[in-house]
């Protein structure tokens, strides 16, 4: 392998797929979620909205639905 590289004549260019990896949304999360979360963060040094985009994928990967019972008030 060689000891130096000259990477001066190089032209950098955009990824082409960038745009069509992720789509930005916004959600409103309730306060307690978020702090969940963020203490993720601390004990894991992964960003929090990395979390939250991880645990979303994994529930999609794997299917998974939540079950809920509604009742009369």
């Amino acid at each position: 392998m060689r000891e130096h590289y000259d990477f001066s004549t190089m032209q950098g260019r955009k990824n082409p797929f960038a745009k069509q990896l992720q789509e930005q949304v916004t959600m409103n999360l309730d306060k307690e979620t978020v702090a969940y979360f963020k203490a993720l963060e601390a004990e894991t040094g992964i960003p929090y909205s990395s979390l939250i985009h991880l645990y979303l994928r994994d529930c999609a990967l794997h299917h998974r639905k939540l079950k809920l019972e509604w009742t009369a008030a």
